[in-house]
């Protein structure tokens, strides 16, 4: 699956699926949009509520090699600059994993990603709906997924304190609210 975007004033983007070749670039990539100072550059960044990783290789591995699941990438040549992970799970697809380079942010390309994102749950999946969990803290970047249909939901799932494949909590009051937007 290859398909190219155009995004406004920029050069077209090109979609296609992870492999396990790719494992090092997403996890740049996911790290560098929301740890460190490089996400600061951005404005999905979780620095001041998480140190540590977000990902590691084994975690992308076994996202790419699940079946009824995939890791979609956006980029342009061999650049990747943004990516989402897709799972079907019963009549809804989780969304999670989504990362756009920080210097990349602001450009549409995370409306792209989605958008393509919500295309393939419908159509390939089947799927009657998209869910995700984000940290509930996280009021910018809920607002966002608002505004592109997604509704909250009032449920909650705890974040993994103590599983530092997650990240170092910098607080205690991390936990996780689920969205939902009908496809």
């Amino acid at each position: 699956m290859t398909c190219v975007h155009d995004l406004p004033n920029e050069a077209a983007v090109e979609f296609r699926l992870a492999t396990r070749a790719d494992v090092a670039a997403i996890e740049k990539l996911v790290t560098s949009a929301y740890r460190g100072e490089a996400s600061r550059a951005g404005w999905t960044t979780e620095a001041d509520l998480l140190d540590g990783q977000r990902i590691d290789p084994e975690g992308v591995k076994e996202v790419i090699d699940k079946p009824g699941s995939l890791v979609l990438l956006a980029g342009r040549g061999v650049l990747v600059l943004a990516c989402c992970h897709i799972e079907k799970q019963g009549e809804a697809c989780y969304f999670g994993m989504f990362a756009v380079d920080p210097t990349q942010q602001g450009v549409g390309l995370g409306k792209l990603v989605m958008a393509e994102a919500e295309r393939v749950a419908r159509d390939d999946f089947g799927c009657a709906r998209m869910e995700m969990t984000v940290i509930s803290l996280r009021d910018e970047l809920i607002a966002w997924y608002e505004r592109r249909g997604y509704s909250r939901t009032g449920k909650y799932k705890p974040f993994p304190y103590g599983d530092e494949r997650f990240g170092i909590p910098k607080r205690g009051d991390l936990k996780f609210e689920l969205l939902v937007k009908p496809l």
